[in-house]
């Protein structure tokens, strides 16, 4: 059974990977006289001979444009590359919601007219067209198709400008760092500066961790005086039907709101983060998840059941200080905060994120997510993070909505590196000290490392990440847990997801029971799917499923029979 459920989720993942771009056109730039430039509210044409980066946006029949949403500096050139992959006639027009609206209208009116503009392309099926564009101002502007009724179908996308406001009639980005430094708070020749060092803000995800550059972001930006702030967040209502003489029934809600800013301060950035969940009212005991263990309820262990997480998720500070173009340090301190341990947390990767449930090999990879007290320092060279933690290691308590506070007595070390922007890799290692109520004079030694690929194909977007890890408690025998999972959203409606763990359990029978403490090797496969049907600007909604079956040694099969389980879910989630 083990060997099937892998063989089936390999198939699906490498089928997900399974198509490519062909070559790049290389179409013609129109011509417009630069000596002559119109200001607008979202940013001005510009000479192509001093654009800084090149963006080719696929138009496609599906009313779709992919990317869908891009994220520039204010003062950055950009060339778009419109390309028609369709059989209909397509354009690209860059502008406020209100010009883009008010241009439909006047296109009603007017079918069949004729307009050139610098901010326009229109393309003929199977070619491309040129917009060179620089934008002055902070803030969200967007991109649509006004062809017949285009629009209408929701063929947009939305362009996140950051940074502050270019100075008026300049024809490039000043530049006023010293030489060989980049600017606080910029990224020379790519996105935004990030939290915690020179490279796109793309790549950092849960606490200090690291995601493949290329992975795709969600939330609403905006810019409070000198603070760029990002806000994201979801809201699940899932049917739980978990199969088997041990499973349950239960409807429940999970929720993540996550509001981050930051802003130059001297020559470096500073950082704030907060996120919190109303988990806490799904009760106590959480919510029934067969072969999870973890965490305490009414004094006891929690077994088939996922705990829930705590009202404050994360309240954490930071600030990164560049020491050359491609190097910097930075401290981070959370009350709660996440140490460097481990790949980032589940809900917070691309490839498990639209999975409602928890992964069952979470207490051996990303269980510290939520750690009351937590410093990490770190240093960057490049495309490498160093980075070493000292946190409190013992899990949240019963009590949900407190802050806890305690000694920092456990510490981890970990190492990430991102090769390219597609691939993210990271090794770590930790003494947690006392982590588990139940188990209190039980100290655990945790080694993980994990592999993420972020692959976009057409109008689709997936990821893939597999992670191990490693228990090594100071009282009985060392257990391991991997995991496989991959995520492929199609456009914007539909996802598709899949993940493949296995796992050693000793802790799936209480104390006193003629099987407490032995080890069974266990394995789940879930797969599901999510199709999103509204949506607009900052928003989407959309209803799931999935299913999940078991490979179970044979001494738990009069336990847990042979289960099937499943969940049902509508979700609302910030874009």
């Amino acid at each position: 059974m083990r060997t099937r459920i892998f063989l089936a989720f390999a198939l699906v993942a490498k089928a997900a990977n399974a198509f490519g771009h062909g070559d790049e056109p290389h179409p013609a730039e129109k011509s417009h006289d630069h000596s002559k430039v119109a200001e607008t509210a979202f940013g001005r044409a510009a000479d192509p001979a001093k654009a800084q980066r090149t963006i080719v946006v696929e138009m496609r029949d599906s009313f779709e444009f992919s990317p869908s949403e891009i994220t520039v500096k204010s003062g950055e050139i950009v060339r778009f590359v419109a390309v028609n992959t369709g059989e209909h006639a397509h354009e690209m027009v860059l502008g406020t919601m209100k010009d883009l609206e008010e241009h439909e209208e006047t296109m009603k009116e007017h079918p069949g007219m004729h307009h050139d503009e610098p901010h326009m392309a229109q393309v003929a099926p199977g070619k491309s067209g040129v917009i060179v564009w620089q934008f002055t101002n902070p803030g969200e502007f967007y991109f649509g198709c006004l062809v017949d009724d285009h629009f209408d179908n929701g063929m947009m996308g939305k362009i996140h400008v950051t940074g502050q406001p270019a100075a008026a009639g300049a024809s490039e980005p000043m530049d006023h760092s010293h030489p060989g430094h980049a600017m606080p708070g910029e990224h020379q020749g790519s996105d935004m500066r990030a939290m915690y060092g020179g490279y796109p803000a793309t790549r950092e995800s849960s606490g200090t961790s690291w995601q493949p550059d290329a992975s795709p972001h969600e939330g609403i930006h905006a810019m409070a005086g000198e603070w760029s702030t990002m806000t994201h967040g979801f809201a699940n209502l899932i049917y739980d039907r978990q199969g088997g003489p041990r499973g349950d029934t239960k409807t429940f809600s999970t929720s993540m709101l996550m509001v981050m800013g930051q802003r130059q301060l001297g020559e470096g950035t500073l950082g704030l983060r907060g996120m919190v969940s109303a988990d806490p009212l799904m009760g106590e005991r959480g919510y029934p998840l067969l072969l999870q263990t973890g965490e305490t309820a009414n004094g006891a262990p929690l077994i088939d059941r996922q705990h829930p997480h705590d009202l404050f998720m994360e309240l954490s500070a930071s600030y990164s200080h560049p020491l050359t173009e491609r190097s910097s340090v930075f401290a981070y301190a959370g009350l709660p905060g996440e140490p460097a341990l481990g790949p980032p947390a589940f809900m917070h990767r691309f490839s498990g994120e639209d999975n409602p449930e928890a992964p069952i090999s979470h207490h051996w990879l990303d269980s510290t997510h939520i750690a009351y007290g937590v410093v990490t320092l770190g240093y960057v060279f490049g495309d490498m993070k160093i980075e070493s933690s000292v946190f409190r290691g013992r899990e949240p308590d019963e009590n949900r909505y407190n802050i806890e506070t305690g000694r920092l007595d456990s510490a981890s070390v970990r190492l990430s590196y991102n090769p390219t922007k597609d691939w993210a890799l990271q090794l770590s290692r930790g003494h947690l000290k006392s982590p588990e109520e139940s188990h209190p004079d039980v100290n655990i030694d945790r080694t993980t490392a994990s592999a993420i690929y972020n692959r976009s194909f057409g109008a689709a977007s997936s990821q893939t990440t597999f992670a191990w890890g490693r228990n090594a408690p100071s009282q009985g025998d060392p257990t391991n847990a991997f995991l496989l999972e991959s995520a492929v959203r199609m456009g914007q409606t539909q996802t598709v997801f899949a993940r493949a763990e296995r796992a050693d359990k000793n802790e799936l029978f209480p104390a006193g029971d003629a099987l407490a403490d032995q080890t069974f090797r266990v394995g789940k496969l879930t797969l599901g799917y999510v199709y999103d049907f509204l949506r607009n600007d900052h928003f989407k909604v959309g209803v799931g499923g999935l299913v999940s079956r078991y490979s179970l040694p044979s001494a738990l099969e009069p336990i847990y029979g042979n289960p099937t389980s499943f969940m049902l879910f509508a979700r609302v989630k910030i874009i």
